[in-house]
């Protein structure tokens, strides 16, 4: 029987669980190589030497533990899964609640940054933000889906009813990555209750028709250049996931070190490595590798395609390095996009600007622009 019941959680891995997999880490059956080949076949084994060394003799993942546990954390059954979601509400009485929608190999730890500035802002003049933070159904602490069918629109569907049954009448939500294709879909389906969605991509791509290239401004066609390369190089996560998961899932399942490559190839470099085994680990320790890949062959194969573009008021807040996003393309698909902010590898005053993970790797950049977003919806 299901319920509505929202019960406290905490990560709480037990200690055999890190003694396994530091044996697994230990004993690990290293491919070969060709000599020189960098990262022209794939993930190089020196960078996944250089982190799975990291991770048997350097990562805390207790330190990890802790920090999630330092904020409330709970688990709800909705639509026959369990959803676990972090819950910090701000002091503020005129607080904004917000759902933010991490992605692949993303987890909850995507968000950690921003959660002090966004719900208890130093400057009083600045807005602040109720949030709810929910691991992805068949994703991390969420646990592995045990039904079929959890694509964006599904999880759209329980993010609306999550909101509702914390209370919330009103609220905005965000995303990342697979949360930018999540949070549009949270205004399309509860637009009574949505104030605005806020994303760092809008995944909208050519549909074909030839004039839809005509004029196109350089930085554009530069964008488009960018797309087909990654489409080249970069893709075959998304065919693989979209077509035969559970394939590549025995492998995942069974070697830390194998899952560690396979999300790792979506990390850059210039990322810290307790950030990336962070959300690594997470994965690992909950078993949810097959499911999360899940996500992408339930979206491929889903018969449930909404017409008409969404129109809740929308937000990008684009980064260097990452996705980038084609105006023309998204208003086809975007019907209200009210701002449209591609952020340079500088800001004045804020410093570098990250890339895909831009909760990260430029909070104060993200946040600054999540908070003005919002306030010009009040």
């Amino acid at each position: 029987m299901s319920s509505t019941a929202i019960r406290p959680f905490r990560v709480e891995i037990p200690q055999s669980a890190l003694d396994d997999l530091a044996a697994r880490l230990r004993r690990t059956i290293w491919p070969g190589e060709l000599p020189g080949a960098g990262s022209a076949y794939g993930m190089p084994t020196g960078r996944v030497r250089e982190l799975a060394t990291y991770w048997l003799e350097k990562f805390d993942w207790r330190a990890v533990e802790a920090r999630l546990n330092a904020y409330p954390q709970f688990v709800t059954e909705i639509d026959g899964e369990d959803i676990h979601f972090l819950h910090i509400r701000s002091s503020r009485p005129d607080a904004t609640p917000l759902v933010l929608t991490h992605g692949w190999p993303g987890s909850v730890v995507e968000y950690l940054d921003v959660i002090a500035p966004l719900t208890e802002p130093a400057d009083p003049g600045s807005p602040a933000f109720h949030l709810v933070i929910p691991s992805l159904p068949g994703f991390g602490f969420s646990g592995p889906t045990r039904s079929a069918g959890w694509n964006r629109y599904r999880t759209a569907r329980a993010w609306a009813e999550l909101m509702a049954r914390l209370g919330y009448d009103r609220y905005g939500a965000v995303g990342n990555d697979g949360g930018s294709l999540v949070s549009p879909e949270v205004g399309r389906i509860d637009p009574e209750h949505v104030l605005g969605v806020h994303v760092t991509q809008l995944f909208s791509f050519p549909s074909g028709d030839p004039a839809e290239f005509a004029g196109l401004s350089a930085a554009d066609q530069a964008a488009l250049k960018h797309l087909q390369w990654f489409y080249e190089n970069k893709f075959s996560f998304n065919q693989v996931h979209s077509q035969q998961p559970q394939t590549l899932a025995f492998a995942l399942a069974d070697s830390p070190v194998g899952l560690l490559a396979w999300n790792a190839q979506l990390f850059d470099e210039s990322l810290d490595a307790d950030f990336i085994l962070a959300n690594v680990a997470i994965y690992w320790f909950t078993g949810t590798a097959a499911s999360s890949m899940r996500f992408y062959w339930e979206d491929a194969h889903t018969a449930e395609h909404p017409t008409g573009p969404t129109t809740t008021p929308t937000a990008l807040a684009m980064f260097p390095g990452d996705f980038q996003s084609i105006r023309r393309f998204a208003e086809r698909d975007h019907g209200n996009i009210v701002r449209w902010t591609a952020y340079q590898t500088e800001v004045e005053g804020r410093g570098d600007v990250g890339g895909h993970y831009a909760a990260h790797e430029a909070t104060d950049v993200l946040v600054g622009d999540i908070r003005e977003f919002f306030a010009s919806l009040r």
